[in-house]
């Protein structure tokens, strides 16, 4: 069993002892603390909070947990029901409620499940309001309220049609161009709750064929969840046998997505934003930003453009502390997390699924040739898995005393090292034994090859030891 308790929430897999795994003691723990920081923010306010959840078999039970705790503090409960993390947070700005909760563990397996945080303003809760939360973990502390001040519970499920309307409004969606180009699109929503969003999108979009895959929102899914290129080889084929211009996967809360070609190749992941950030700074000049372990492409591409690129340590509200700070138009995260902040700073597939096919649609190029204009690296994602009672960081430490005397290097998050025209980057585990390596160049071997010299220099260090 797993329990993690992050700045963002709390994640693990279902059962166990409590502490252990997220059992009902766990969610209570939680869902008490986040109320009680929220009354604590807004002492003098009838506390409003939106939660939705993704498709997920266990999200009913946790939804009743949480929202009865929340209840049972005074606060009032809007439930969205099944509904994606973006359309949450949408909906706390819509109705203007204090905070939000999203019940999904996003692309883990069915046994996880978890509690993403937002605040007032609809985006996860900043470092700072995360270490006030967890400063109310103690359930001595909190408060309940008496009979005549519980709070209120009810349902919107409308929220997802809002969040679709403010997407079409956006000037650079382009719907007429999307109706005229007549697409032929195959979704695979994981059978979560992007099989309700995705479809809803793209018929208001004017896609003329919509081919659903796995789009029932029965919480099983049929393959891992996480979008990524092994495991979207159904839709692959799926593309392909329909003569599909496009295949479109997401990851089960929606924030993530990926594209499959007409010929059955994969777009790549690190390459949705590219794309969407190409359509982007053609029409609006500003900055753009991504995480270390993304793709250079987004810095040349950005650079093409006239424009400054600005790199941020990993994780979505790191991301958009740095797209604040430096006013960007565009940002997100190289496992197709696309921030478009004309709608909000938060990870969104349905701004990013309009904006594609109208960037595709205005292009009049097939998906593959689209994708073959966009400047091209390989990336290649390795672990090493280091001894009990070794600690990463002082093996990151060695690794940055061997390179940094002839090479560019940046310590914003873990030790990522420059060379020309290609990167790597080590991340060491906050919950395990573990350096995750990302290294990235313009070709697969390089990448690889440049992935295995830094294994070798971190074994051979143990080694010596």
């Amino acid at each position: 069993m797993t329990l993690i308790q992050s700045i963002s929430g709390i994640r693990g897999t279902l059962g166990g002892f409590p502490g252990e795994g997220l059992t009902p003691v766990d969610i209570v723990k939680f869902a008490g603390a986040f109320g009680t920081w929220l009354i604590c923010k807004f002492p003098s306010d009838r506390i409003k909070v939106i939660v939705g959840r993704d498709a997920r078999t266990s999200g009913p039970i946790v939804n009743k947990l949480l929202t009865a705790v929340l209840q049972g503090m005074g606060i009032d409960i809007v439930d969205a029901g099944i509904s994606t993390t973006p359309t949450v947070a949408n909906g706390v700005r819509f109705l203007q409620a204090h905070g939000g909760v999203v019940i999904t563990a996003s692309h883990n397996p069915k046994q996880w499940n978890a509690l993403k945080l937002l605040n007032n303003k609809g985006e996860f809760c900043t470092a700072k309001e995360g270490e006030e939360i967890q400063q109310n973990l103690d359930m001595a502390k909190f408060e309940f309220a008496p009979v005549d001040k519980l709070g209120s519970y009810s349902k919107d499920e409308s929220l997802i049609e809002l969040h679709l309307e403010r997407i079409l409004s956006l000037p650079l969606v382009n719907v007429d161009a999307i109706r005229a180009a007549k697409f032929s699109v195959v979704v695979d929503a994981v059978n979560s709750s992007g099989g309700i969003a995705v479809p809803m999108l793209l018929d208001v979009l004017g896609v003329k064929k919509i081919h659903e895959l796995y789009c029932e929102p029965t919480g099983h899914f049929p393959h891992n969840p996480e979008p990524l290129p092994e495991h979207l080889l159904e839709l692959s084929r799926e593309v392909v046998a329909r003569k599909a211009h496009l295949g479109i996967a997401v990851d089960p809360d929606v924030d993530r997505l990926a594209l499959v070609c007409e010929d059955g190749e994969m777009f790549g992941e690190e390459y949705t934003l590219v794309a969407v950030a190409d359509f982007i700074l053609s029409k609006t000049p500003g900055a753009t930003v991504s995480n270390l372990s993304s793709t250079q492409a987004l810095a040349e591409l950005t650079q093409k453009h006239g424009q400054q690129y600005f790199a941020s340590a990993v994780g979505e509200v790191n991301v958009v502390e740095a797209m604040k700070k430096h006013n960007a138009v565009i940002g997100g995260e190289g496992n197709g997390g696309i921030i478009y902040p004309e709608l909000n700073y938060g990870r969104d597939a349905l701004v990013g699924i309009a904006l594609f096919l109208s960037h595709l649609a205005e292009s009049k190029m097939r998906c593959s040739l689209l994708r073959k204009k966009l400047p091209d690296y390989c990336m290649t994602k390795m672990k090493v898995e280091l001894p009990e009672g070794v600690d990463t960081k002082v093996v990151l430490e060695k690794i940055l005393e061997r390179y940094v005397k002839h090479n560019q290097v940046d310590l914003t998050d873990g030790v990522k090292i420059l060379f020309d025209r290609e990167w790597i980057h080590l991340r060491r585990s906050n919950t395990e034994p573990i350096i995750r390596i990302y290294s990235e160049s313009d070709s697969m071997v390089k990448a690889e090859n440049l992935g295995k010299k830094i294994m070798l220099d971190i074994k051979e260090m143990l080694n010596a030891q």
